[in-house]
């Protein structure tokens, strides 16, 4: 029998995943330093308001709160020790948020970065990042998310990795990088190099994509270089919800929700079959993207100048392929918070 998100992107023409984790935890009190995974032992409540939140403005896809629960990262707050634990509880919870929605909905267990520099460059190497990824991912198993979900990652070993571990622990799964360098990730991959790499896995998944970087033009151009490599894979699209400014002592994204309605069909158009939030992206964000997704018709990719004029200007000329050179400059939003 398949899983329940390659089921749905056969039955679906698109997908919505959910928003941000780190900018809804904070607003429920989370402060920096702190690892939000914690909280899925010591306050699952406000775990389950997380994922009611997605869930209830009608994302089809939530991710879990286990994005730093790898041993790398739980080792700076002492708990290196708890890792399949604090992931089983993590997926048990959005299991049950998922089971009491009334409707088919996605427990995908997130898996950030371990943070370590992969060999030869740092310490990290294939083997152990494989080890702690299947560690991570065999918790979000017990704990019954339906797929894996590797996100903001930079470096393709890593991805790589991943991959290799999801398959150990028999998960299947998806896997976003964050390109926010020029148009690349930190480590240099390119939108092209990431096609021709996700087709090459052994273990190859679900679907493929973007999250987070810089802003939600830079990812919309990111999404575009995936289309014109024409992918046999899904593409996600998890956009930030504006650009972050320090405002009053805390990190504010002046994305509206209009915007990223704006936002949602723009990567429908451009080539995105899952379309989701990154940071700043909040449920009031995820209910104006769904209403914006069901009742705005799909249209042709949209122009560079296109998404521009609505999101504003790219962070670099840019777009790390080499085809394409647009005004660096970032222009003003016609829609602010």
């Amino acid at each position: 029998m398949s899983n329940l998100l390659e089921k749905l992107l056969v039955e679906r023409d698109w997908l919505l995943a959910d928003g941000a984790t780190g900018t809804n935890l904070f607003n429920m009190g989370l402060t920096a330093g702190d690892a939000p995974e914690l909280w899925n032992d010591t306050a699952p409540e406000k775990i389950r308001k997380l994922y009611s939140g997605a869930v209830d403005s009608g994302s089809d896809i939530f991710l879990t709160n286990t994005f730093g629960g790898n041993a790398s990262r739980m080792k700076l707050h002492d708990a290196q020790s708890r890792v399949f634990e604090l992931n089983k509880k993590g997926a048990e919870i959005g299991r049950e948020i998922a089971d009491a929605s009334g409707r088919q909905v996605v427990v995908a267990g997130s898996v950030g970065p371990t943070g370590d520099i992969m060999a030869p460059m740092g310490s990290l190497t294939f083997d152990s990042a494989v080890e702690m990824f299947h560690e991570q991912a065999e918790g979000l198993k017990a704990g019954g998310a339906d797929v894996a979900w590797v996100e903001t990652i930079s470096a393709p070993e890593e991805f790589q990795a991943a991959a290799r571990a999801f398959e150990l622990a028999e998960l299947p799964w998806a896997g976003t990088m964050s390109f926010d360098t020029a148009g690349r990730t930190m480590m240099g991959m390119t939108s092209r190099d990431m096609v021709a790499m996700v087709e090459k896995l052994p273990n190859a998944p679900l679907a493929f994509g973007a999250n987070c970087g810089v802003g939600a033009s830079d990812l919309l151009r990111t999404v575009l270089g995936f289309a014109a490599s024409t992918p046999q894979l899904p593409v996600i699209a998890k956009g930030n919800a504006g650009i972050p400014k320090y405002v009053d002592g805390h990190i504010h994204y002046d994305g509206t929700p209009e915007l990223m309605g704006q936002y949602a069909v723009l990567a429908r158009n451009c080539g995105a079959k899952i379309i989701g939030g990154c940071c700043g992206t909040m449920p009031e964000h995820l209910v104006a993207m769904r209403a914006a997704l069901e009742n705005t018709p799909k249209s042709a990719a949209p122009s560079l100048d296109e998404i521009t004029a609505v999101l504003g200007g790219f962070s670099s000329a840019s777009d790390g392929l080499g085809d394409n050179e647009p005004a660096p400059t970032r222009r003003n939003r016609r829609k602010r918070a």
